[in-house]
């Protein structure tokens, strides 16, 4: 059947193309609209939403969810991540891992330029206090882009024990979700923010994509 035929290799790139198109003008469009209204009031509602179900063991998972996305542990754990694959001998899995803390740069320039301040006790419950600006939220960009392609990795390298494949992935993908809505429960950002981060976060992971396939191929 016709349907069961592989895509050509060319529609495949221009679907990539279009998608990632869509995906800039999404998060261009969104970081303009809230640069120009900061507080909304659909973002005060979701955080009060989730916000109703708080508990002292809610408000410790919630912060561990959000452990790995602090400083300095965010970049202790690329770099120990890192590590591991250069030990393991999956040099380029490990160089490409550690381009994954220039974003950290993206994400500093684009919140100076934005200029959003975080949420605060007059809106919703903190349970975080932050320094930085509000949007987009680095926890939900760096989680999108480390674990989701620690999660890529897992499934296309080669001689990957299955049971660790397995246990990263789920763990990866279990963190992926779960990041944003810490974020709002811990009153450290709206939910914008967050969608913000992980449009970004899908972004970056493009080029990243990109260059760890087509190099592996040539």
């Amino acid at each position: 059947m016709v349907f069961d035929l592989p895509m050509p290799t060319f529609l495949k790139r221009n679907t990539l193309i279009v998608a990632l198109i869509i995906l800039i003008a999404a998060f261009t469009f969104l970081s303009i609209f809230i640069a120009n209204h900061p507080i909304l009031a659909f973002d005060i509602k979701i955080s009060l939403f989730i916000q109703q179900f708080h508990a002292d063991w809610l408000d410790k998972v919630m912060l561990a969810i959000s452990f790995f996305g602090e400083l300095p542990y965010s970049l202790l754990s690329v770099l120990i991540v890192a590590g591991i694959f250069y030990w393991k001998k999956y040099k380029r899995e490990g160089t490409f891992i550690s381009t994954v803390l220039l974003s950290g740069l993206i994400i500093l320039g684009i919140k100076n330029i934005i200029n959003r301040p975080r949420p605060t006790a007059f809106y919703v419950r903190l349970v975080e206090v932050n320094r930085f600006q509000s949007y987009p939220s680095g926890h939900v960009l760096s989680y999108t882009l480390f674990f989701g392609f620690l999660i890529i990795i897992m499934n296309t390298a080669k001689n990957i024990p299955k049971v660790t494949k397995n246990v990263v992935t789920y763990l990866s993908a279990f963190l992926v979700f779960t990041i944003a809505p810490s974020r709002i429960y811990l009153g450290a950002h709206w939910f914008t923010d967050t969608v913000g981060g992980f449009l970004l976060g899908i972004i970056c992971l493009f080029p990243l994509c990109y260059f760890y396939f087509n190099k592996k191929k040539t």
